[in-house]
């Protein structure tokens, strides 16, 4: 820990490891077994509790609250923790909190994700790469989050809910199943896929091709009259041809809540 990056009234605790050229901004306060990894920045008036790791050139603003006990009445102090990656960007009164003993033990937010002022990530949650909350996108607890996934301002997105690589949730989207991967989601009373996240796709590299396969695999489950399971048996006839939509079929059967559709 280096003396001269770290203000003078913040507080740490000393079970808490900090790496090389990590920063400790004013008021802040380090809970005991906090790990945070070389580089990373942490803005004035933070709260990290732990255990919590969290790697290596984050930048935490002011005011966020990482690693608190989770919002979860059957939590009885058992020993949960939250992982966070890499160059993460996590913007003023951002909270996320620990796991439960119930739900897996782990809260997991991967790297170079952008996580902006207000949302809340909750217990048991998984998020991966390469994703951009907007301001006040929240997820209740269990939720799993893809990679290149974009959450929308004011977004929600209910307990056990998955959403799938690439997806896009519109502004103000309340999310109450499963999000395949690539779609584009807008709201109604409940959020409603309104298409594939064609521009999303095409920053990514993916070519006409790609894109093409998926949009056929969209039109079989949302733009026709057939049942699920017919809709399935025509998405695996194009999967067999496109890795993609051999992962958005996959990412359909693993589901244990009812598909958003």
């Amino acid at each position: 820990m280096t003396t001269d990056l770290i203000h003078h009234t913040a507080v740490i605790h000393p079970g808490a490891r900090l790496g090389a050229g990590v920063e400790v901004g004013a008021y802040a306060v380090i809970g005991d077994a906090v790990e945070i990894g070389d580089g990373t920045r942490i803005g004035p008036h933070c709260i990290i509790e732990g255990p919590t790791r969290i790697g290596r050139n984050n930048r935490i603003y002011g005011h966020a609250a990482i690693g608190g006990e989770p919002q979860d009445k059957k939590y009885r102090g058992e020993p949960v923790a939250l992982e966070i990656g890499d160059g993460n960007t996590i913007r003023e009164f951002v909270t996320i909190n620990r796991g439960t003993g119930g739900g897996g033990g782990i809260t997991r937010v991967g790297s170079r994700n952008w996580i902006l002022a207000y949302c809340h990530i909750a217990h048991d949650c998984s998020v991966g790469d390469d994703c951009v909350f907007s301001n006040n996108a929240t997820l209740a607890g269990h939720v799993t989050v893809g990679n290149h996934v974009i959450l929308s301002g004011f977004s929600g997105v209910h307990q056990f809910c998955r959403i799938g690589d690439h997806a896009f949730i519109g502004m103000g989207a309340f999310v109450n199943g499963d999000v395949p991967p690539y779609l584009m989601v807008a709201q109604e009373k409940y959020a409603r896929p309104r298409g594939i996240n064609i521009e999303g796709l095409k920053r990514r590299g993916f070519d006409a091709t790609r894109i093409a396969a998926i949009k056929r695999a969209y039109r079989a489950l949302y733009m026709g009259d057939a049942k699920l399971d017919d809709a399935k048996t025509q998405i695996a006839e194009i999967a067999a041809a496109s890795d993609d939509v051999r992962a958005f079929l996959e990412f359909i059967d693993a589901g244990e809540r009812p598909l958003l559709r």
